[in-house]
């Protein structure tokens, strides 16, 4: 294949921010933007260097692939008629607004042997990009998620809006199954949950901690990792990863780490090394279109599959559902 053809579906804030970073990827054709509202369409694409067509159909008929940045609650229309045409779809996140439309479009995208990528950008980020190699098998972790209001993206909760990266994360790093659920959540200023926080407990003994919130005073991207002999630290906002662990005292392989000091007596003493991973200079947004590309010319398994961005889905619908449990009236 020589250029993959790609249009952008949607003009809006993430919509634009995909056209730019298309118009200049290598091996990558932007044939064209479409949105509902043509006045953004054409600006964005007087801003790229492409057109604007004038409907969804006209743009789905020139391309190979196309990157959908629209509503969420357009995602699942929007992707069954990309699909329905053979043309690979990469979706931003959360997949769907339901549980039951993400099967659909798994099963569609398997019927017609083609690659949905889900934008779940923090997998690119490079404090997670820093840790490639490092052993991951987490026992306990505590995330938060917070950011300060504004009016784009309260048209879903901030469990599907914020939470719902750091729910890939964990599942990501945990590999076992979600085994029980207990969440609280509240709206503030908007009309869906603003701030939330939930518990998830893994059948494998592993437990998270996970806060998000939309009307915070400063903004946090954090999360920590503990696992035996070792605690991870990764700052999503500086894209930093820091990891703490406990070596044998004998032990030469420390990756050139700084030795902090030492514990425990006799045979059980170890010593305590530090480590800043060289983060990786990407562009996250970037990358991770440039691995969609990638999958699409290949034939490859995208980086982040439609299955795993229904896992984190339904993950996300549970937690909803146990805070609108609680806020129902006794």
């Amino acid at each position: 294949m020589d250029n993959l053809r790609v249009g952008v579906i949607g003009a809006g804030h993430l919509g634009r921010l995909h056209a730019k970073m298309l118009a200049d990827l290598p091996g990558v054709k932007l044939v064209g933007i479409y949105d509902t509202d043509g006045d953004k369409a054409r600006a964005v694409a007087g801003e790229c260097g492409t057109v604007a067509c004038a409907s969804l159909e006209s743009l789905l008929d020139g391309v190979d692939a196309v990157t959908v940045a629209t509503t969420t609650t357009a995602h699942f229309a929007v992707a069954r008629e990309a699909l329905a045409r053979r043309v690979h779809v990469f979706l931003e996140k959360p997949i769907t607004e339901s549980v039951d439309e993400a099967e659909q479009l798994c099963r569609i995208a398997r019927e017609q042997n083609a690659v949905v990528q889900v934008g779940h950008i923090e997998r690119f980020n490079p404090a997670i990009l820093a840790l490639e190699g490092f052993p991951l098998h987490p026992l306990f972790v505590e995330s938060h998620r917070l950011a300060q209001f504004k009016p784009r993206g309260t048209d879903v909760a901030v469990v599907l809006d914020l939470m719902i990266h750091d729910i890939d994360l964990i599942l990501a790093f945990v590999k076992s199954p979600v085994r029980q659920i207990d969440a609280n959540g509240v709206a503030v200023v908007s009309d869906t949950v603003d701030i939330a926080n939930a518990r998830l407990q893994f059948e494998n003994g592993c437990v998270a901690n996970v806060t998000a919130s939309r009307i915070s005073q400063r903004a946090m991207r954090k999360m920590r990792l503990f696992q035996p002999n070792a605690y991870i630290s990764l700052d999503f906002a500086e894209g930093m990863a820091e990891v703490f662990r406990l070596l044998p005292e004998d032990a030469s392989d420390a990756r050139g780490a700084m030795v902090l000091g030492e514990m425990g007596l006799g045979r059980t003493r170890k010593k305590i090394v530090y480590e800043q991973p060289e983060p990786r200079e990407v562009n996250a947004l970037r990358h991770e279109l440039q691995l969609f590309a990638d999958a699409v010319k290949n034939g490859t398994p995208p980086a982040v599959t439609a299955e795993d961005a229904k896992r984190a889905l339904e993950v996300a619908t549970s937690i909803m559902q146990k805070i609108g449990q609680q806020q129902l009236p006794t």
